[in-house]
């Protein structure tokens, strides 16, 4: 009897450990998805902004036209990436297509930039003043929410390959999240030279 009794009982210590390491992958992959639910938001905000900003310098930039239809189309489509990336945060297409919209939008958004910077009246203007403020604060907030996603994900990732961990994420189909990359092109990851000739 005695040794019936220690069986059961050591199987429910192995069932009780692997329910455990059930319980943690659960835990990890909602803490990945809410922290992609706060990039979310934050993009919400920017995509919000941006068509107010056009707005306010169109009147300013007639003849800036093009600049501005590429900023709104950029735009456009990165909220429409990022709809699809919020529908399934994991999938990896999903995340990558967020990513190289987001690139297009920051190249796009930065062309308008330079365009503002060099007219003063514009520059000058309390809407688009305060709106590059709200737009600033923004892109901030995008970068920390980011980073503690791309956070949320590696630990999830780390967890869900390590041993026994990944047995139990293979049979519950608990798959690999992908991160939030936030360079895509690679020159743009290369140190600028800098020469004083």
């Amino acid at each position: 009897m005695i040794p019936f009794i220690v069986l059961v009982v050591i199987i429910a210590l192995i069932a009780f450990y692997f329910v455990g390491i059930y319980n943690s992958l659960v835990s990890l992959r909602n803490q990945y998805l809410n922290a992609f639910k706060q990039i979310d938001v934050q993009l919400k905000r920017r995509y919000d902004l941006i068509p107010n900003l056009v707005e306010a310098a169109k009147a300013y930039l007639a003849h800036e036209r093009r600049t501005l239809e590429e900023v709104i189309n950029a735009r456009n489509s990165a909220f429409t990436a990022s709809k699809a990336a919020a529908a399934n945060p994991g999938n990896s297409a999903a995340m990558t297509g967020l990513s190289q919209a987001e690139g297009f939008l920051s190249t796009a958004m930065g062309k308008l930039l330079a365009v503002v910077e060099s007219y003063p009246d514009l520059k000058a203007n309390q809407t688009i003043r305060s709106l590059m403020e709200e737009l600033t604060s923004t892109e901030n907030k995008i970068s920390f929410a980011r980073q503690a996603y791309n956070d949320s994900v590696a630990d999830y990732n780390t967890r869900r390959e390590q041993f026994p961990a990944s047995f139990i994420a293979g049979s519950f189909n608990f798959q690999k999240a992908e991160l939030l990359e936030s360079i895509e092109a690679e020159d743009e990851r290369k140190a600028p030279k800098v020469s004083f000739n």
